[in-house]
């Protein structure tokens, strides 16, 4: 037996005893996999059941998500962040209706070509779903991968990327690739894991060359991080004199793409928040509003940057019709007690979460 055959069959033994048990596991059928697959990017185990388990409940199927209108689809997923995951869920599940006559596409290289679907997500549908011996190189993989190879090179660089997916390649077996590539990853979730490993009680310890050089808290090697940027953002608590709040919906594209918030924007160097928020407020929407006092003062996190968004309350004399939707996908105005039947982002919602406390405060 081969090196990379005993790892596969040492990896498969332990899996069989220990695999985690997961509602999206062992029904081999492709729009679960690939569902739990989209959640999955970026979002731990633990949060996305749940979630999964909602997205069945409302869409049980391709055809139903395909027919969902997309508010509903991004109200649904509000929570779990990373929104151009859900604007392409939605997309590709209408092209598999179209394109495919609803069924999901086999072979790694049809599955690309659908929105949102990488190398790593067509290897796991087509692996997992399909039998298909296709690889799976994920977070948890290449912490294994390196780990096992005792790979001393950035795994941001292309050639040790290249190596990486030609490692997981390797060491697949010939048969039970999907079982295989989920025992991969919960090795890397459960033993092999970044800070703290297990490895006196991983079943592939015997492979490993960094347990045996001693270098397993070194692996896998990743170039510094850059500061992360911190901007200042505007909104504003725009109400009408009839007791209504002014909501945009922000451009399909883009970041939070889809979703709706209290308009305004970022700070530009020079002008005071006041000035910014009156002036993303002529761009966004051609509207010009009294702007009041700062009601609260939000601090949220992305993935390579941070913002504090200073929200104000603000009163808007004009029609109520003039708004225009320049920067914006579109606007409305909604009562406070609506606003739960909007998807906003994490920043938005916890401006809403103050809003409910002391609604009283801005009439």
């Amino acid at each position: 037996m081969s090196p990379s055959s005993s790892f596969a069959a040492d990896l498969l033994g332990w899996y069989d005893g220990n695999g985690v048990e997961m509602p999206w596991r062992g029904a081999g059928n492709p729009y679960h996999t690939w569902l739990s697959e989209i959640m999955l990017q970026q979002t731990q185990v633990e949060t996305v059941t749940a979630y999964f388990k909602r997205f069945l409940d409302a869409y049980p199927d391709v055809s139903t998500l395909a027919a969902a209108p997309l508010d509903d689809v991004l109200k649904l997923w509000e929570g779990l962040g990373y929104y151009s995951r859900a604007r392409n869920l939605h997309r590709t599940a209408q092209q598999i209706i179209s394109k495919f006559g609803g069924k999901f596409p086999h072979d790694v290289d049809s599955l690309q070509e659908l929105p949102g679907i990488g190398r790593y997500t067509a290897g796991a549908i087509s692996s997992i779903a399909f039998g298909a011996r296709t690889p799976v190189v994920d977070g948890n993989a290449i912490r294994v991968l390196t780990r096992v190879e005792d790979i001393a090179d950035d795994v941001a660089r292309p050639a040790t990327q290249a190596r990486l997916w030609a490692l997981a390649e390797a060491y697949l077996p010939q048969k039970r690739a999907g079982e295989y590539n989920q025992a991969l990853m919960d090795l890397g979730r459960l033993i092999c894991k970044p800070r703290k490993p297990l490895c006196e009680t991983c079943p592939v310890r015997s492979h490993c060359k960094a347990y045996a050089h001693g270098t397993q808290l070194e692996r896998p090697v990743k170039a510094a991080r850059r500061a992360t940027p911190h901007y200042d953002v505007t909104a504003g608590i725009i109400w009408n004199t009839g007791g209504e709040l002014l909501i945009a919906q922000r451009p399909l594209d883009g970041l939070l793409g889809g979703l709706w918030e209290f308009p305004g924007g970022k700070q530009e160097s020079g002008e005071t928040l006041e000035e910014c928020l009156r002036r993303e407020l002529r761009e966004e929407l051609d509207i010009d509003v009294e702007v009041g006092e700062l009601f609260t003062r939000v601090r949220h996190g992305f993935t390579h940057f941070k913002i504090t968004l200073h929200a104000f309350t603000c009163h808007y004399r004009g029609e109520r019709d003039s708004p225009k939707a320049l920067g914006v996908h579109t606007w409305a105005w909604v009562t406070p007690d609506a606003l739960d039947k909007y998807s906003f982002g994490k920043a938005d919602r916890l401006v809403i979460t103050e809003l409910n406390k002391r609604p009283t405060l801005l009439l």
